[in-house]
């Protein structure tokens, strides 16, 4: 099979073409595994992570990706789940112990063993991928396997994050930067509560006038003051900045859910701006998302099935996701950015 591997840590700022296309044998299913044959995967701000060390796989060579979606082709000797042909998908959460306190409770994400696709095991960046059949997902069919495979991290996270806001119909929301996850955010919002106003800090014109299109009440710079204080923010971007620049619009009691796996250093320094009256007094609130669980998928996936949500994306091949990535770095952003597996 094809696939596009990560032999090692590097910077993007002098490594343009980070992964190497190469034949490699296709996976089989063991136990409870299948044997997936790729059609999507998404490309996702984590994969930059990933290749420049901030959250760095745990093997070498490693197939990146993990917002998959395939056919089941095959089958382990202990798998019953799906039916050859089943349309499934995979997301970040590739298996974890399922026997801490965390997994029993299915908060599976808060696991000591907690295991990524595309990070501590091959992810889709290939033609074919093997996963166990309790961490697969069926798809819905009135998604398209483009349009899914970004729903099944961008989307997926983008829930989590809103659950974690708290919020209530009414309630003002903030979404700071707006790429893959906020633009379904933003759909999913304006859908279970439809008396919100939203409210869009971006970086640039391009980003602020899709979010406009997509109904966003106000759209601003991620420096500007917000014309009315929120209740609640979600920040998705890989910068610190945002972060004080979203408590100071926050309201009294509003709380902010930092929605990234990781944080780029380039500028830390911002965080010595910090002032307690301004940002985080009043009972103001920050949260962080770590990772997703089952449920958030399942639960996600049947949303966005029923609302319809669509993602909008751009359609790379296999062989240009360096490409893919490489624009995703530059913030050359509209949505998503998937890879069609020929």
């Amino acid at each position: 099979m094809k696939a596009m591997v990560l032999e090692g840590i590097c910077n993007l700022a002098d490594v343009r073409m980070p992964l190497t296309l190469v034949d490699l044998p296709i996976p089989v299913p063991r136990g409870n595994e299948i044997l997936i044959r790729v059609s999507a995967c998404g490309v996702c701000h984590t994969e930059l992570d990933e290749i420049e060390g901030r959250t760095p796989p745990s093997v070498f060579p490693i197939i990146l990706g993990h917002q998959i979606v395939g056919r089941v082709e095959e089958s382990g000797n202990r798998a019953s789940r799906f039916t050859i042909g089943d349309k499934v998908g995979v997301a970040w959460i590739h298996d974890a112990c399922g026997r801490c306190e965390f997994c029993l409770e299915g908060k599976e994400n808060l696991c000591n063993d907690f295991r990524a696709t595309g990070r501590d095991a091959h992810g889709g960046y290939a033609e074919y991928t093997t996963v166990s059949e309790d961490f697969a997902y069926k798809i819905p069919a009135v998604l398209s396997d483009l349009e899914a495979a970004p729903l099944l991290c961008a989307g997926a996270v983008g829930y989590r994050s809103l659950k974690l806001c708290g919020m209530k119909d009414g309630d003002t929301l903030g979404l700071v930067g707006f790429g893959a996850s906020a633009h379904l955010v933003i759909k999913m919002a304006r859908y279970a509560y439809p008396d919100s106003r939203v409210f869009i800090f971006s970086r640039t014109e391009g980003e602020r006038e899709f979010a406009r299109e997509l109904g966003a009440f106000w759209a601003g710079d991620i420096e500007d003051e917000s014309p009315e204080r929120l209740c609640c923010a979600i920040d998705t971007t890989p910068a610190w900045r945002p972060i004080i620049e979203a408590l100071k619009n926050l309201k009294r009691g509003g709380r902010l859910v930092i929605n990234a796996i990781r944080k780029e250093e380039r500028d830390k320094e911002s965080l010595l701006e910090l002032e307690y009256p301004r940002h985080i007094w009043m009972e103001k609130e920050i949260k962080s998302v770590a990772n997703i669980t089952r449920r958030d998928v399942d639960e996600f996936l049947l949303l966005a099935a029923k609302i319809p949500i669509r993602a909008d994306f751009q359609e790379f091949k296999l062989e240009e996701a360096n490409t893919a990535l490489m624009e995703l770095k530059e913030r050359k952003i509209r949505g998503a950015k998937v890879l069609r597996i020929e």
